[in-house]
């Protein structure tokens, strides 16, 4: 693992830490460093907001966010930083996290949602698109997302 933070992982609940953690642990079989934190944005903006740019000041280059139901988190990053935010739609909500996905892939023009599959499987895309994106200047980074796919290859 690299010394400095270089993707920040945001939920807007504690209940939302079993999925969020596959994203942790497909990002560390990357090696990639990140971090996991509970922050709302709906009920701690202020909060959400300064963890977005102290992250940043410790390297943070991508954020992902986990939310249901009306899935204001990620949009609500992505207001505050210009660097690439990937959401993550969470089942939370009715019916079965599809509020939550609308939500994310309807921000509008300026603050895009990068934005992936409902649940765990979304949680561990959301890694391997944030190491892609990483990829692009680091690798190392590229080198364990090939390794990583040539695995895949052979399930």
């Amino acid at each position: 693992m690299r010394g400095e933070l270089q993707v920040a992982v945001i939920m807007g609940s504690e209940s939302d830490r079993e999925t969020m953690e596959a994203c942790i642990g497909q990002l560390e079989k990357l090696g990639i460093r990140s971090e996991l934190t509970v922050s709302s944005a709906h009920r701690m903006p202020e909060a959400t907001k300064a963890y977005i740019e102290e992250a940043q000041e410790r390297g943070a280059r991508v954020f992902i966010a986990g939310a249901g139901m009306s899935a204001a988190l990620p949009g609500f990053v992505a207001s505050v930083t210009a660097y690439p935010v990937i959401g993550v739609p969470l089942t939370s909500g009715m019916p079965s996290g599809v509020d939550a996905l609308l939500s994310m892939v309807q921000m509008p023009p300026g603050i895009p949602v990068a934005t992936v599959a409902i649940g765990r499987a979304g949680a561990k895309n959301a890694a391997v698109l944030a190491a892609e994106i990483l990829a692009i200047n680091d690798e190392t980074i590229k080198k364990e997302l090939k390794r990583l796919r040539d695995s895949w290859k052979n399930r």
